[in-house]
């Protein structure tokens, strides 16, 4: 059966291997924005999970002549007014360092007891093809932040991400079980039917 390729337009090493987990078994060629380094980067100015994943997913496209998949993900603190939400991975800043934006989070919420600690991440998934939007599909995931960061699995902030049912932060599960708790686990699971779903249509017709 003849492959599709799918750009994923990351350069997210840890996301890049969650995602091609979950797609695995479908006719396509996922690549990543490592296999496109001269294509100018998408400005990600919107407002929304949302709105950010679908101007990237369009630009990329465009650019590439690729069916893409974006997906725009961050994490929504309670006590923090939902921050850092869509500046997840840059809120300490533009260089986007994952140990600066924990020590930041971790800072803002000094004092705050740990019932009022709340917080969710969440994802939404796009696919592309050219300035057509194909399919969404989006994710949550509900959790307590805590100080001290437990687990070496995952990146961001799964550290810091307690799980209550599971008695575990993000980063201490393995990744079968995150594929399929997480918030981007939920979203990529819905869109790879999508995906699934318009390969079939296309081949039968």
């Amino acid at each position: 059966m003849t492959e599709t390729a799918i750009l994923f337009a990351t350069t997210n090493a840890g996301k890049l291997r969650e995602v091609r987990a979950i797609l695995a078994g479908l006719a396509v060629r996922l690549e990543s924005l490592t296999d496109h380094p001269s294509i100018p980067a998408a400005v990600e100015d919107a407002d929304t999970f949302e709105g950010n994943a679908r101007l990237k997913a369009i630009h990329y496209s465009r650019l590439t002549n690729r069916w893409t998949l974006t997906d725009d993900s961050g994490l929504e603190v309670d006590a923090l007014g939902g921050r850092p939400g869509v500046h997840s991975s840059r809120y300490a800043g533009p260089e986007g360092d994952a140990a600066a934006n924990n020590a930041k989070l971790v800072r803002e919420l000094d004092g705050v007891p740990a019932e009022k600690r709340t917080a969710r991440f969440r994802c939404v998934v796009v696919l592309a093809n050219g300035s057509e939007v194909l399919a969404t599909a989006s994710g949550k995931w509900e959790g307590l932040i805590v100080d001290d960061p437990r687990g070496a699995n995952g990146f961001g902030y799964d550290p810091h991400f307690f799980v209550p049912h599971y008695g575990i932060t993000s980063a201490e599960m393995t990744p079968e079980q995150k594929n399929r708790l997480s918030h981007r686990g939920q979203a990529f699971t819905a869109i790879r039917a999508e995906i699934e779903r318009i390969l079939n249509t296309s081949t039968a017709s």
